[in-house]
């Protein structure tokens, strides 16, 4: 680790308590390369105000089709965008496999991390049809019956007056 410290240390995503000392969790070296990665992928262009050209343009493909036309276009914006905004890596390659059961395409992105000439991969889950998994148990219920049934609020609203 001694030898990585050019590679920078940040808070370890998501946020984490160390539970000896109280203090948020960090990483370095090639971890936090790999975290600043998902980083790029995870956040929408615009989404920072302070930089507003952090992130990738990943969730306009949400609901594409998966032609090999598109597929060679998320790879070529894939790594146009973490080549621009992560000068630690290069020699990026971009693998997709669309996995119809999972409603996904895995995204396979391999770099070479300049400063230390070592190898490394994200594997990386794109849901094509949903905003991610959801509880089973959750699913069970119907979206009217959870979210538009105000029937237990009007007795709510009727024991209360």
């Amino acid at each position: 680790m001694e030898g990585n410290k050019f590679l920078g240390t940040g808070a370890k995503f998501p946020l984490q308590v160390d539970p000896a000392t109280g203090r948020i969790m960090s990483v370095s070296g090639n971890r936090a390369v790999r975290e600043s990665v998902y980083l790029i992928l995870m956040t929408q262009i615009t989404e920072r105000f302070i930089r507003p050209d952090f992130g990738s343009d990943i969730m306009n493909y949400a609901f594409m089709d998966t032609s090999t036309t598109m597929m060679s276009i998320l790879r070529r914006d894939i790594t146009q965008t973490l080549l621009q905004q992560e000068p630690r890596i290069s020699d990026i390659s971009v693998e997709t496999e669309y996995r119809n059961d999972l409603g996904a395409v895995i995204i396979h992105i391999n770099y070479l991390v300049a400063a230390t000439n070592s190898r490394d991969n994200l594997v990386f889950p794109f849901y094509l049809d949903r905003g991610g998994s959801f509880d089973e148990e959750v699913e069970k219920e119907p979206l009217e019956r959870r979210y538009y049934d105000d029937s237990d609020t009007m007795e709510e609203e009727e024991d209360w007056s």
